[in-house]
């Protein structure tokens, strides 16, 4: 019969058109005693090579929707001669005479019941009432002497080519403990029937899911290495349903993968080459434990069995295979949002040269790529040791550098120009959504970078790291590129806090200014933040103090102040703090209200963050500087409410009675003592002294 090849999985399977009962199973079973070995060589035709269904691209097939049907063999009952008068040769009994009387009056009956039982419902019924007498009767395994009899009535009933039946006839063969060429056609018949959805809930019904982690924790892995990839196929199916998880995951699914991908490591590395189709294997093993890792008992488990190094090492193995590492890195991707997973993957420092080989080798590559840097933004995100280690490996920067240079100018900004210019694409052109992807990851690992100080500094003065962060800025709207106009901004302060020798970001101050412009008059209020933010680290020079006032930027931070929005009253804060280190510009804090709105601000955040309090306090200390009468400088209302405020806020007692936690509320009693207490004390010293028209002493400005 002809065969037609089913994409699953990305891969291509044999597969006999469907036609409602069993003519010719493309399979091919044989019995293989304890002692002896009986082989039915017609009763299944067997496939003669892998088929190409299951070698790789693990994640990208799909399931039929509806149910399969089994194939059949026109020659049945020639084969089934045959069969018989091998399985009536004589072999010496061994059996007690207890084992003889359960055969006789336990089995036996039910075995004929199956031969004559038309009723497909009863020959199932009858298959699991066989299950359970062998169990009882500890006839399961390989050594019972009557199991060619056993294998030869099961095989004929496959013939049925119902699919409830047939995993009930799986289940007692696997049972039986069957290898070789009938181990890898049971798992065959497992994975045809495991592709249709429709079938999961006779699969978990009958608990074939144990049946075939059995398979691969007691079966010999290169022996069988093509019946644990069909094996793993149908794991890995019955893993894309949340149904089966917790299963999985009870059942010690991570551990048996893991010793898998342990065995394939060992075994590549002591003979140096990957032995035939373990890289077809893996694509489905790595497939499953994306599935997995979504449980927080799966990642448990990963993390004390050391999965991660192991992982690692099975991607150097098989960096020429795209799935293999594509599959991982998704692993990978899940693991490191979680911290503990993060912090173990960050731990592993081989794995650092690892991902820059990967960016190197698949820099084309988007699906990939995006995931290896997203994996970075995640290990670099909260974790100075890990920055520094990234930095140290050869040729990290620069890796990213040319990921960074290829991505926009290759592929963003010149596609842009080509529509703009009217031209047609080009026919493989990446998606332009998966190409900002990659520079979102990307300008999110720069800007993880940037926050430890030897590699931020280095990065501030390089050209290379600069100029695209700019050009993103210039040609990308917030609107049209929220995140990534986010991210890079983000980037450019972080470098802009480095105030070093030959710094391209001081040498183009100015024009960075003018970039920021549009974000401030955005509606994005995080861009606003990041903008803001900048001009903090920025406002310490002089010519952009000059810039902020004749833009009249400054109206914009006090206006800011009234956004009850506490990270950007802090940076707005931050900026007029500057400006009013030069004497000739405090008077802008008169206009529009400014000193009202930073004593509304003491009041609203001062007793949940004293960095701001104190940034308030030093803006104010700043501005009476040359005070004469305190109503005069503050006015009545303000003055009296900086009175209050102050006075309240330096009560120990009063300022630190929050509800935090111990760790917060020691961290919260250090910022009180260290930044707040000084400076508010010395302000309100100022106020009282002059409250009464008293003369200060000149103090220095902050």
């Amino acid at each position: 019969m002809g065969n037609s090849m089913v994409k699953i999985n990305g891969t291509y399977l044999t597969e006999s058109n469907p036609i409602g009962h069993l003519k010719s199973h493309p399979l091919q079973l044989t019995y293989d005693g304890g002692f002896s070995e009986i082989k039915e060589q017609g009763m299944f035709k067997e496939s003669t090579s892998l088929p190409s269904h299951l070698r790789s691209r693990g994640d990208q097939g799909k399931r039929r929707s509806g149910a399969s049907s089994c194939p059949n063999s026109p020659d049945l009952s020639r084969l089934e001669t045959k069969a018989v008068s091998k399985a009536d040769s004589p072999e010496k009994d061994t059996e007690t005479d207890v084992d003889d009387i359960f055969w006789n009056t336990r089995i036996v009956p039910i075995l004929h019941e199956l031969e004559k039982e038309e009723n497909v419902e009863m020959v199932c019924a009858a298959c699991t009432q066989l299950h359970h007498a062998l169990e009882e009767g500890n006839m399961l395994g390989n050594k019972f002497k009557r199991r060619n009899i056993l294998l030869k009535t099961l095989y004929k009933l496959v013939d049925v080519g119902s699919d409830p039946l047939s995993l009930k006839l799986a289940k007692i063969i696997l049972a039986l403990k069957v290898s070789r060429k009938n181990l890898l056609n049971v798992c065959k018949l497992i994975f045809k029937i495991s592709r249709s959805k429709k079938n999961d809930s006779l699969i978990q019904n009958d608990s074939i899911l144990e049946s075939l982690l059995e398979v691969l924790r007691s079966e010999d892995l290169q022996t069988n290495t093509e019946a644990f990839l069909y094996c793993m196929g149908a794991i890995k199916f019955l893993s894309g349903n949340p149904g089966f998880l917790n299963e999985m995951i009870s059942k010690d699914a991570v551990e048996i993968l893991m010793n898998l991908i342990k065995q394939i490591n060992e075994n590549t590395k002591k003979c140096g080459t990957c032995f035939p189709n373990s890289g077809h294997l893996l694509v489905q093993i790595t497939a499953t434990l994306r599935n997995l890792v979504d449980s927080p008992l799966a990642r448990r488990k990963l993390l004390c069995v050391s999965a991660l190094p192991q992982l690692c090492t099975v991607m150097g193995q098989y960096m020429d295979d795209k799935d293999v590492c594509t599959n991982i890195a998704r692993i990978f991707s899940k693991l490191t949002s979680y911290h503990d997973c993060c912090v173990a993957l960050a731990n592993y420092s081989r794995c650092y040269a690892l991902f820059l080989n990967l960016i190197n080798k698949y820099q084309k590559k988007q699906d990939l790529v995006v995931r290896i840097v997203f994996i970075l933004g995640n290990l670099t995100a909260k974790n100075n040791q890990a920055r520094e280690q990234f930095s140290k490996e050869k040729g990290s920067i620069p890796t990213l550098l040319a990921l960074f240079h290829h991505t926009l100018y290759e592929l963003d900004l010149r596609s842009e120009k080509r529509v703009g210019e009217g031209s047609e694409p080009p026919k493989a052109q990446t998606p332009q959504a998966q190409v900002e992807d990659v520079l979102i990851k990307l300008t999110r690992v720069l800007a993880n970078l940037a926050i430890h100080p030897g590699v931020g500094q280095a990065m501030a003065a390089n050209p290379h790291v600069v100029d695209p962060l700019l050009a993103t800025l210039e040609y990308k709207s917030i609107d049209d590129c929220e995140e990534l106009v986010i991210n890079t901004t983000a980037t450019i302060n972080n470098l802009s806090y480095y105030q070093v020798k030959n710094s391209i970001i001081q040498d183009k101050k100015l024009y960075i200014a003018e970039l920021l412009l549009k974000l401030l008059v955005s509606n994005n209020m995080d861009g606003i933040l990041e903008a803001v933010r900048v001009f903090g680290n920025l406002s310490q020079d002089r010519d952009i103090c000059n810039f902020i006032v004749q833009k009249n930027v400054h109206k914009f931070m006090m206006a800011l102040l009234d956004a009850k929005h506490q990270d950007i009253c802090f940076s707005a804060c931050g900026v007029l703090l500057n400006l009013t280190v030069d004497k000739d510009k405090r008077v802008i804090l008169k206009e529009g209200g400014g000193i009202k709105k930073l004593v509304d601000c003491l009041r609203d955040f001062g007793p949940t963050d004293w960095q701001l309090a104190c940034l308030v306090c030093k803006t104010l200390w700043n501005f009476s500087e040359n005070i004469t009468n305190a109503s005069s400088c503050f006015g009545d209302e303000d003055t009296d409410t900086l009175l209050v405020l102050l006075s309240s806020f330096l009560d120990e007692d009063l300022a630190l009675d929050g509800n935090f936690d111990q760790d917060l509320k020691n961290y919260h009693k250090l910022q009180w003592e260290t930044e707040f207490k000084p400076v508010a004390q010395q302000l309100l010293n100022r106020i009282q002294s002059h409250h009464t028209f008293l003369e200060a002493l000149p103090m220095p400005a902050f």
